[in-house]
């Protein structure tokens, strides 16, 4: 049992209890800021530890430590470190100079053991280990929505993404029990052999892989598995929205493309048209669905829809440029993302949070400098180059293309055109609507993200080349 490879993990759980009991022994008026102080030093310990973490596999060969599994620990880490300081800078101080107790001292510490889950799904190399690390990390997100309990909306969401997310678990853990049914493990390397051994799969086994994909699309809120996420994107705090909407989708890619590269490799023919059309219907409804949408939310909502279906692109690929596709345009949405929500936490009159589109009518007046963070975000997303979201896209279009997805990359271009205009739309509303009342003053954390995620996506081609490294490592850890 080398259970030194599962040091970042045992380190960040051990963190998480006693930044827990740190804050439960302090006030709550004023044990959050610690929290989260000591909470982002336990993420930026942890990057450490998982960069010089040994390779090999630990636990009767159910965690695996891989160059893949660190790749999109980072991801995850990244994400991590973002949200909780937009978390800061959302309870930030007001115009008056009252503190908001928006946000109880739970709430970093929560993300913090939902991204300890996130990062036991990535170095999962078993189903039974899968499941434990998704659940941790959906419980925390569970309490996350409903983290506000004097707003009905965050209310409503944290109880419907409760509801149908434990009906996704059971899709999922019906699956896993299907598949272990016939193939008589649990291990991806044990489904690997007996895919492998056998001429016909079973038409359970079959069945069980579809029902894994149900439950795993759930979580990365891809059609038709989709219908929580506009509530909950609006209904959850801001800052607990920018989590959801990056660490846990990177953790469920990393489930995807380990599992279906890998045990269920040999068997692409009967999962491939699938995961094909799911991406479709994700891009197509995404970027139509967000047309209408006067929320900003419910907005991103829509537009984490479609972004989830350009990078199952590079997973119906299978292959090595997939892979490698995928995670490049993972990273792409990391930093535009998480720059458009520490906009969107700045939307504060008085105290109160303004998720219209309209609010941020004349923006490009009353701040330029946020006006034109939003503008690159924005412009990215659509794909204008040379931002991050163009190499994103290019890239798994390049993939699809090589292995002859010609229609799947037709379809994604034109969705992304579709999309251009509820995109251009903010950008329109900013600049060419007269201006509207000011924001209360910007605290730094949130200045910091936006600002610094900014640069991130307007030179993202300075950072491609390395990316792009880490991500062929990564592929090649992966399926060679």
């Amino acid at each position: 049992m080398n259970w030194s490879l599962s040091i970042p993990e045992i380190a960040l759980a051990f963190s998480g209890l006693v930044i827990l009991a740190a804050g439960v022994s302090q006030k709550k008026e004023t044990a959050f800021f610690p929290c989260s102080m000591l909470t982002l030093a336990s993420f930026l310990g942890c990057i450490f530890l998982v960069i010089n973490a040994p390779d090999g596999s630990a636990f009767s060969g159910t965690f695996v430590n891989d160059s893949f599994s660190k790749a999109m620990k980072l991801l995850i880490l990244a994400s991590a470190i973002l949200s909780v300081l937009v978390a800061v800078g959302y309870r930030g101080l007001s115009r008056t100079g009252e503190r908001k107790r928006t946000l109880p001292f739970e709430t970093p510490v929560l993300i913090l053991f939902s991204t300890l889950g996130a990062m036991v799904m990535a170095s999962s190399s078993n189903l039974m280990t899968l499941f434990v690390g998704l659940e941790l990390s959906s419980l925390s997100i569970y309490i996350l929505c409903a983290l506000e309990r004097e707003n009905i909306l965050s209310s409503e969401a944290g109880m419907k993404y409760f509801i149908l997310g434990s009906l996704a678990s059971g899709l999922l853990l019906y699956g896993m029990s299907l598949v272990y049914g016939y193939a008589g493990t649990m291990n991806y390397s044990g489904l690997m052999k007996t895919v492998d051994a056998v001429e016909v799969v079973p038409t359970g086994l079959t069945i069980g892989v579809i029902f894994i994909i149900a439950g795993l699309c759930f979580k990365l809120s891809v059609v038709p598995f989709h219908m929580w996420t506009p509530d909950a994107y609006q209904g959850a705090p801001t800052p607990v929205t920018a989590y959801m909407a990056g660490a846990p989708k990177f953790a469920a890619f990393a489930l995807f493309l380990r599992i279906m590269t890998g045990p269920f490799g040999l068997v692409a023919q009967h999962w491939q048209l699938l995961i094909e059309v799911v991406a479709v219907c994700s891009m197509l409804y995404g970027s139509l669905a967000a047309i209408p949408q006067q929320n900003i939310k419910r907005l991103m909502a829509y537009s984490s829809i479609g972004h989830m279906g350009y990078a199952l692109i590079g997973l119906a690929a299978d292959s090595a440029e997939g892979v490698r596709a995928t995670l490049v345009y993972l990273a792409a949405y990391l930093v535009m993302n998480a720059g458009v929500f520490g906009v969107i936490a700045t939307m504060r009159r008085r105290g109160t949070e303004m998720t219209s589109i309209s609010d941020l009518a004349g923006l490009g007046k009353r701040n330029p400098l946020m006006a034109g963070l939003m503008a690159i975000f924005m412009f990215s997303m659509v794909g204008v180059p040379p931002l991050a979201g163009f190499f994103g896209k290019f890239m798994v279009f390049a993939a699809a293309w090589q292995v002859g997805l010609y229609t799947l990359v037709a379809i994604g271009v034109v969705s992304s055109i579709v999309g251009a205009y509820y995109y251009l739309n903010v950008v329109r509303v900013m600049y060419f609507e007269a201006p509207a009342e000011k924001f209360d003053r910007y605290a730094p954390a949130l200045t910091l993200v936006s600002g610094s995620m900014g640069l991130a996506t307007l030179f993202f081609l300075l950072v491609l080349s390395p990316i792009m490294s880490i991500a062929q490592q990564a592929a090649q850890a992966l399926v060679g």
